[in-house]
């Protein structure tokens, strides 16, 4: 077992396309498992398979592992899922862009497996639409786009289009198609075009928003005061309200000090426009806190 990337939590696979040792042949793509093979093992093998492969064979690998499961679209879920639930052990730069990757490759594949059936021959890209080619694979503008458009998650194409940069712009280019623009610049634009199409929406989504916000007082956010002195001062007044009883016999406010400390919370804000601690509130709330208490000739008489 792998300890630098040991995962912490396993996700329910109902079928193990693992091979035991002796069974193993000589395809890159077998996950191999030395141990006995159960839900732990083989979600470890598959998490070390995948740091063990290059990034231009990731793609490969799960194909190639969706090829071997009688549930194929099943499979991908799980995989992902235990991607998600070790999503730590991708924290550096290097693994960040792996994992980018393997999201892009598993939106893809879904796509492709509820489209048709996972051993059917992808149609090849003519030679004249792409744009470089390294030793690994061939860099094409239109798959990307036709990915793209064909995407509606913002995040997806992001990391997508960020992954494919990377990889062209590490990779060592062995050929290149003169007649079409270089391969990340086209990327990048279109990255570019995708994030001012975001934040103008956004843009226009906010301004829609206040425009109803004016037009209805009840949708505009709610005003909090703000206290122009020690935070303690107001809250003592409170507290003081909380203690003394009325001529029935009652607290003036009779609630405990979590639903005070919240009602303050929820309607002030200190001296520089900042949220209150609710903890620090319900600490000047606190009978057995009188050394939190403001001194007498600060204390609002009540």
């Amino acid at each position: 077992m792998s300890l630098k990337y040991q995962i912490k939590e396993t996700a329910p696979f109902v079928e193990f396309t693992a091979l035991s040792i002796d069974n193993a042949g000589g395809n890159p793509f077998d996950i191999i498992i030395t141990s006995e093979i159960n839900l732990h093992t083989y979600c470890q093998a598959i998490i070390d398979k995948v740091f063990e492969l290059k990034h231009s064979n990731l793609e490969a690998f799960i194909t190639y592992q969706i090829s071997l499961a009688k549930q194929p679209e099943k499979w991908l879920n799980k995989f992902e899922k235990l991607v998600t639930l070790n999503e730590h052990l991708f924290d550096n730069t290097r693994n960040k862009t792996k994992l980018m990757k393997l999201f892009a490759i598993l939106e893809l594949q879904r796509k492709y497996l509820q489209s048709s059936s996972i051993k059917e021959v992808k149609p090849k890209t003519p030679p004249r639409l792409i744009n470089a080619t390294s030793e690994e694979r061939h860099f094409s503008f239109h798959e990307v786009k036709s990915y793209v458009d064909t995407t509606e998650d913002y995040n997806t194409k992001v990391l997508y289009l960020n992954e494919e940069i990377f990889e062209y712009q590490q990779a060592d280019i062995i050929s290149t198609n003169t007649k079409l623009q270089a391969y990340d610049e086209q990327c990048n634009k279109l990255l570019n075009k995708i994030q001012s199409i975001r934040k103008l929406k956004m843009e226009l989504e906010k301004e829609q928003k206040e425009l109803a916000q004016q037009s209805n007082p009840s949708l505009q956010p709610k005003i909090k005061l703000r206290i122009n002195g020690a935070t303690n001062i107001l809250v003592n007044a409170f507290k003081q309200m909380m203690m003394k009883k009325g001529s029935n016999g009652k607290p003036y406010l009779d609630y405990n000090i979590k639903e005070i400390a919240e009602l303050i919370c929820d309607n002030f804000i200190d001296e520089f426009s900042e949220p209150l601690s609710k903890a620090t509130v319900q600490t000047y709330l606190s009978p057995n806190r009188i050394d939190k208490d403001p001194n007498n000739d600060d204390k609002i008489k009540l």
